[in-house]
């Protein structure tokens, strides 16, 4: 008897391989959704559709844009992680979703190396600090002077609790020594509007974003957060040349499966987007969006996330920033 059921367990085993195998090399037959975890207009939303339609091509199937937010971007990341393995519900992440925020937040629902699977590290970009001009601050020492002056009356937005844009506005007041008070949204495209009014009065937003704003000149830009001078914005200086030393800080933007998803699905999708990437077209449409493309292996992701979770742990820890 036992024999019995053991056979039936195999046989039942093989034809499950094998049906997961034939579902992998027929992979895709359909549409793939992208959850963006973020809302419309943002810079993951923005690098998201550009992307996708170039490595829709190379993949044979419509990619598409399903936005997703909340909660810093907890929300559309769990759905994902939760969604069939089958390649057809992919995720685009950023270090908030999958290195700032499970470490700040312990109600975070999913863990990023249990439930995820990681595939390609599409993009990475800048961050600028922006102020409202109601700010009499026109350089970033004028600006830390007058937080100074003020503790607790200057505030700064951010995409959310335990975002990238909120994490380097933490940096930014341990390394210059000021109080300002947090201001959290559901993402920094919420934010412009109430900056214009003067209601935020610093923001750290990404440059994808962000240029429309300063192209127009409704903000004032103060400084960039790389060690050097951006090429499209070559009058803007540095946080590191202005007295805040070594202050980098970068954003990358990965896509990722849940885990269990199929190796050959999984090396699919990294091949379309890696084509994709090295497409002319498109390496001119996000340069002049201020990302720079990537590529890679999906280990090469899964090292990228490692390292940046390790680089913000310390700053978390001695600011106590943790989201109940």
């Amino acid at each position: 008897m036992q024999r019995t059921i053991s056979r039936r367990l195999l046989l039942a085993l093989s034809f499950t391989l094998a049906a997961t195998g034939a579902a992998a090399q027929s992979y895709p037959s359909r549409p793939v959704r992208l959850v963006v975890p973020f809302p419309a207009g943002g810079a993951t939303d923005v690098l998201a559709r550009a992307i996708s339609l170039f490595a829709q091509d190379k993949l044979g199937q419509t990619i598409v844009i399903d936005n997703k937010p909340g909660a810093g971007g907890t929300i559309g990341s769990d759905l994902v992680a939760k969604a069939d393995p089958d390649g057809y519900t992919l995720l685009i992440a950023t270090g908030s979703t999958h290195s700032i925020g499970p470490l700040v937040n312990p109600k975070t629902p999913y863990n990023v190396e249990r439930d995820f699977a990681p595939i390609i590290d599409v993009a990475s970009t800048t961050t600028v600090m922006m102020v409202s001009k109601t700010v009499p601050a026109n350089n970033l020492q004028e600006f830390i002077k007058v937080a100074r002056s003020q503790p607790g009356k200057l505030n700064f937005g951010s995409s959310g609790n335990g975002t990238n844009s909120h994490l380097t506005g933490e940096l930014f007041k341990a390394q210059a020594g000021v109080f300002m008070t947090h201001i959290p949204y559901r993402g920094t495209g919420l934010v412009f509007n109430d900056m214009v009014s003067g209601q935020v009065h610093m923001l750290m937003d990404n440059v994808v974003t962000a240029m429309p704003h300063i192209k127009e000149g409704r903000l004032r830009i103060l400084g960039v957060t790389s060690l050097k001078r951006l090429p499209f914005l070559p009058d803007v200086p540095t946080l590191d040349e202005q007295g805040l030393k070594n202050f980098d800080v970068s954003n990358w933007f990965g896509i990722y499966a849940p885990r269990g998803t199929p190796s050959e699905v999984v090396q699919k999708v990294n091949a379309a987007f890696n084509a994709a990437l090295k497409d002319p077209e498109l390496q001119k449409k996000m340069s002049l969006l201020g990302a720079v493309p990537t590529g890679g292996t999906p280990q090469q992701m899964a090292t990228i996330v490692s390292s940046e979770t390790n680089k913000w742990k310390r700053l978390i820890t001695e600011r106590k920033l943790v989201v109940n």
